[in-house]
């Protein structure tokens, strides 16, 4: 990956037609202007007004939306909850561009197991899922339409993401042989979605969770024989579309988790049993802004919400917490007090306003690394010209994709009903996380150099992609998720098991619960994807939905 970095600074071949855009989605500015007046200090960071909640919420991604629903099933509406952007939602926005919706992140949710209690409620609650005759229905709507996923591979497209054109018996070997494994290592040792949930019955990872989580993907790979050209591209791919890296970085846990804890990895020709029915993706135009959207409207609706505020500072009191904010619009500070306060920030962050941090929030700001992330959303005014093979599909992945951190792109226009052809946008990805300087270049590099490259990439499949594009807006994320490096799981597990919180609430409706393991303070509660140290809707809605429960 380091030397195709490289070509980030080099020239790149202009396209034909220069799309108009520019960064837009999230202000790093934000980040930037917080970080100033807290090295200002002083009367800088003095409150002109004070303000009292029961409970504040810090952080308006879906762990903290999750936690402001889950005080409202335990009725509790005397909430805030504080955004530093104008929109809440975290990686999970949904924008738009030429007056079409597209995601600003995470475009997809899929069909969540039984693990995912919380989830499965949320999409009951939705009216995305239903019971009929004795099974659960998922609301065809709103399931990926087919086809889902094609490859682009040896100058044509395939169905289908692991490359199987024109392969030899020695690749579908070792294809067939990585499948018998991760069903070998799920028997021994069931792998959870979310992570959380195996960790309340206070026991530690298992031992097989523990010698995979020891070692990186790769040298568990090469221990294991698999050495395929091709399987090994098809993992780093899953790698990096998932963690933000690729296998040279994650560990093995992390590599198998991503296949065990949903639907487990299966071989051309392989007898699926109906796995099928159960690989359902969720998806909308705006990704799953379409879910964080409807968690954010009761809040926006009663007051609740608060967003372009950054918190500056949480701290526990003798009667509570203090939570101080600044308002970019009003360029003022605000003090927050409550009796509870969930910390539904990333770790890095929560480490820098906690004051003092305890020294679990320490450790895990230190141990943790961070993936950045590019989203590029690129209008098209007429469907494109495409090379020979599958279907265009929802999504597109280029094998070997020349762009660095490249995962393709999904078409927001493809969950239409309407067959006629018309303007559509492409969400292309970029996973920073194996890119030299890739923060950096995020921040420094202008607009037009990754518009350049996305479209010299994508013009190898459509070769007329700079005539049809007329603009692309582009979205940046510097701390976009948590890489689940080796270590990560034994070090964030032992957290869970030591800072537990187990005492149990009664909802409005009477029912009593008990909230799974969250990190937790005399007054705090934690909740973030970070916590389980990888970023997916399931893991960050069930903790934050955790945390809101022991603070209710």
């Amino acid at each position: 990956m380091g030397a195709a970095g490289a070509g980030l600074t080099a020239g790149c071949q202009q396209p034909r037609q220069g799309a108009a855009g520019g960064f837009t989605g999230i202000d790093m500015a934000r980040g930037h202007a917080l970080r100033d007046r807290l090295a200002r200090g002083g009367d800088a960071l003095a409150p002109t007004v004070v303000r009292r909640a029961q409970v504040v919420i810090a952080g308006g991604g879906v762990a903290g939306l999750a936690a402001a629903r889950s005080l409202r099933l335990a009725g509790v509406d005397d909430c805030v909850l504080l955004e530093m952007e104008d929109t809440a939602g975290g990686n999970s926005r949904g924008g738009q561009v030429g007056g079409i919706a597209c995601p600003l992140g995470a475009h997809y949710l899929p069909v969540p197991g039984d693990h995912a209690r919380a989830v499965q409620d949320l999409l009951e609650e939705l009216g995305l899922r239903r019971r009929e005759a004795g099974r659960w229905r998922y609301d065809e709507r709103h399931l990926c339409h087919s086809p889902q996923e094609r490859l682009y591979f040896r100058g044509a497209w395939q169905e289908g993401l692991l490359p199987t054109q024109g392969v030899g018996e020695a690749t579908l070997a070792q294809y067939r042989r990585f499948a018998e494994r991760v069903a070998a290592l799920s028997r021994a040792a069931p792998f959870a979605m979310p992570a959380l949930t195996q960790w309340k019955r206070n026991q530690p990872l298992a031992p097989v969770h523990q010698a995979l989580d020891a070692m990186v993907f790769d040298e568990w790979l090469r221990q294991e024989g698999l050495d395929d050209a091709h399987l090994r591209w098809y993992l780093d791919y899953c790698c990096r579309d998932d963690y933000g890296a690729g296998l040279a970085r994650v560990s093995a846990w992390a590599g198998i988790h991503y296949f065990a804890s949903r639907h487990g990895f299966h071989a051309p020709g392989e007898d699926r049993g109906g796995a099928e029915d159960r690989e359902g993706v969720l998806t909308w135009p705006q990704g799953n802004g379409w879910l964080t959207q409807r968690l954010a409207a009761p809040l926006a609706a009663g007051g609740q919400l608060r967003t372009g505020s950054s918190v500056l500072r949480i701290a526990e009191t003798a009667r509570g917490v203090e939570v101080d904010v600044f308002h970019h619009a009003s360029d003022s500070v605000e003090r927050w007090q409550a009796r509870r306060c969930v910390v539904a920030l990333p770790v890095f962050l929560a480490a820098r306003v906690v004051q003092p941090a305890p020294h679990f929030l320490r450790a895990a700001a230190e141990r943790l690394a961070w993936a950045p992330w590019l989203v590029a959303n690129l209008h098209i005014d007429a469907p494109l010209a495409d090379r020979e093979g599958a279907a265009p599909a929802w999504d597109n992945v280029l094998y070997a994709d020349p762009t660095p951190g490249g995962l393709g792109y999904v078409d927001a226009g493809h969950q239409r009903l309407d067959p006629r052809p018309a303007p559509t946008v492409l969400s292309y990805y970029q996973a920073l996380g194996d890119v030299p300087d890739g923060r950096r270049r995020l921040a420094e590099q202008p607009w037009t150099q990754w518009r350049d490259r996305i479209l010299q990439s994508l013009a190898g499949p459509h070769p007329d992609i700079a005539e049809r594009a007329t603009r692309m807006d582009i979205t940046r994320y510097g701390h976009a998720m948590a890489i689940p490096t080796p270590g990560l799981q034994s070090f964030l597990s032992q957290i869970g098991l030591e800072r537990l919180s187990h005492q149990r609430r009664v909802l409005s409706n009477g029912e009593r619960v008990a909230p799974l393991p969250t990190p937790a303070t005399a007054r705090l509660a934690f909740a973030h994807a970070d916590w389980s140290g990888y970023s997916v809707f399931e893991e960050a809605f069930t903790r934050g939905h955790a945390a809101g429960l022991a603070v209710a």
